[in-house]
């Protein structure tokens, strides 16, 4: 049987794959496998405790009850928090005394799907083993308790909401003495694309209170339109706002706010690359960039770690997929990392990508350095890049077979260190992902396409 759980939990078209049965085995798993008998400081003796959020589609109602269900049956109390972005879920499962959280999402994904994944105490995603595990279980009958050992559900949305939005805006706006709290944004003016999804009430009300001039779009989610033609995955209508509105820059979240992309005050898209490359270079300016390192993915634009090696910045590289990301930055002890897409991992302050985050921190930096969001994205220019999907063929031969291999061979030796090419196998489909980059935009196209090309001859099914 195929794994359940992909590289960001379990995910599918809800209530077809991702059933109300099947969140409630997977809350009934995860206590099995997440939970430890020991007491909490503030809780009974044998009392544990799990937090669980949701963002903005309809199915996570049924999903939410279901999955709380699960966990209460096997012994659990759970704090339901309601609609909150994925790292919200992380950082509350850190600082509060649960055992694990659990966030009901599908991120960038349209509205049918929804997905569940499990954050381990902590606010860490889990590793790849205690998925296993808790897929090893799941559906087993076992010794439930009967009677006070069963779990109660409880909901509080506000108080989860307002601890994660006070977290936000102290990383840019601690405290003062007398308890006031400075306001670092004021006068900037940005518009903020929330997606119709989890963050659109927490990334307003942040940037708002870290003095900011909010233009809020796409914040009135209904349970049908996340992610509809809105955030980081549809940028046009942030794009027009921003140059209508005189802004000088505007944020794009996708529906759980785990990411965020930006735009510039000519409508430009930044993507997650060049967030990464400003936030680094700010944080090593400020001596926070551990071993002067930003961890990146395999498909982070060469341009990005060209312009961070000027600047005395070393890249380390994973695989694709936040988590690896993390896993990388804590074997390291790194303390930035994030993905072209707009995943950033800011250590300092969050175990996973968060983008309400990354808005606060990048409005930050543009206030900070007195330049604008364009000026700054300049600094790290982006090398030309073709992506050609390869459908229909035997993926796990792409490593291995001799033609592609010396082709590919062939073609770095020709770019040097002008450009590179990448052969990604998908994780769901059988299908070979052949990227190119070079120096100008007709090369990368070309060299991409020599290479689709024996990829689909060699690798056909």
């Amino acid at each position: 049987m195929p794994k359940m759980f992909g590289t960001d939990g379990v995910r599918g078209l809800a209530n077809r794959d991702l059933t109300a049965r099947l969140a409630l085995d997977l809350g009934d798993a995860a206590v099995r496998v997440l939970g430890d008998a020991g007491t909490q400081d503030d809780q009974p003796e044998g009392r544990r405790r799990a937090l669980v959020g949701r963002d903005t589609r309809v199915s996570g109602d049924f999903l939410a009850s279901a999955l709380s269900a699960g966990m209460a049956a096997g012994g659990f109390d759970v704090i339901d928090a309601g609609i909150i972005p994925t790292p919200g879920v992380a950082y509350l499962t850190s600082v509060l005394n649960v055992e694990m959280g659990a966030v009901i999402s599908a991120s960038h994904n349209p509205m049918p799907d929804n997905g569940i994944k499990f954050f381990a105490r902590g606010g860490f995603k889990l590793p790849d083993q205690k998925e296993d595990d808790i897929e090893a279980v799941l559906g087993q009958d076992w010794d439930r308790p009967t009677g006070a050992g069963v779990g109660r559900v409880s909901h509080d949305q506000t108080t989860a909401t307002n601890l994660y939005i006070d977290h936000l805006v102290a990383t840019i706006a601690p405290l003062n003495d007398d308890k006031t709290q400075p306001k670092p944004l004021k006068g900037l003016k940005i518009v903020a694309d929330c997606a119709n999804g989890a963050t659109s009430v927490v990334a307003p009300e942040a940037l708002r209170r870290a003095g900011a001039d909010v233009i809020v779009i796409n914040a009135s989610p209904d349970g049908y339109n996340i992610n509809k033609n809105a955030g980081s995955t549809h940028p046009e209508q942030l794009q027009a706002m921003v140059k209508a509105t005189d802004a000088v820059m505007g944020v794009a979240f996708d529906g759980d706010a785990d990411r965020c992309l930006a735009v510039d005050e000519d409508g430009n898209m930044i993507n997650g690359d060049r967030i990464m490359g400003i936030l680094a270079r700010a944080k090593q300016r400020e001596g926070k960039l551990n071993h002067d390192t930003l961890v990146v993915t395999v498909m982070s634009n060469l341009g990005l770690k060209l312009a961070l090696k000027d600047m005395g910045i070393k890249t380390v590289e994973t695989a694709v997929g936040d988590r690896y990301v993390l896993e990388e930055m804590l074997k390291g002890d790194y303390s930035l990392g994030g993905e072209q897409s707009g995943h950033v991992i800011n250590r300092e302050f969050a175990t996973t990508g968060d983008g309400t985050l990354t808005a606060l921190t990048l409005c930050n930096e543009v206030v900070k350095s007195g330049k604008s969001l364009k000026e700054l994205a300049a600094d790290f220019p982006q090398l030309p890049q073709t992506l050609i999907n390869v459908p229909n063929v035997d993926k796990k031969a792409a490593a291995t077979n001799k033609r592609i291999q010396d082709a590919v061979a062939r073609e770095e030796e020709l770019l040097g260190d002008t450009g590179r090419v990448l052969l990604r196998p998908s994780g769901t489909e059988p299908l070979v992902r052949v990227m190119a980059e070079a120096a100008t935009q007709a090369y990368a196209d070309e060299v991409c396409t020599r290479l689709a090309k024996i990829v689909a001859e060699e690798l056909a099914l």
